[in-house]
């Protein structure tokens, strides 16, 4: 007959072994290096953002441009394989908001293109992209359509 106290017993001193012998993580480092990429990159969008500036472009429609060449920019280094390296490197840090989701959308298609254009990349590449998108958009709808209202 099967004891399910003694097992359960036994369980939680796995548990309690196993949570003394798992590694630690290094907090300290993993911030900081999270902090230093993360700047880096937002740095690196000041950059094209200032130089598309100095093209004649006002602030406003700089920010187009910049947002395009991050985009493509992390969609490259994610084909090419870097971005997961920076990702293990930096953590968080490498998840600023427009690189990260260019990222989540290109590693799904990457790993599928095996099963081809449509039903590899096609069917894959919104996977973990999809939920950010139809939340966000159903966001914005409703936002949009209370401040609609109070007009």
């Amino acid at each position: 007959m099967f004891n399910s106290k003694a097992s359960q017993a036994e369980q939680e001193r796995y548990q309690e072994k196993f949570n003394q012998l798992k590694p630690k993580p290094p907090i300290v480092k993993n911030v900081v290096w999270a902090f230093i990429v993360g700047g880096l990159i937002c740095v690196l969008g000041q950059f094209f953002l200032e130089y598309f500036m100095s093209l004649g472009f006002s602030k406003k429609e700089a920010a187009g441009p910049t947002s395009i060449v991050l985009i493509f920019l992390s969609a490259l280094f994610t084909g090419l394989g870097l971005y997961d390296e920076l990702g293990r490197i930096a953590g968080a840090g490498s998840v600023v908001p427009i690189t990260g989701f260019a990222n989540a959308i290109v590693s799904p298609a990457m790993e599928f293109k095996r099963e081809g254009y449509v039903f590899g990349i096609g069917a894959k590449m919104f996977v973990i992209a999809g939920p950010v998108l139809v939340y966000g958009i159903s966001t914005a709808v409703i936002i949009g359509f209370i401040y609609w209202l109070r007009l």
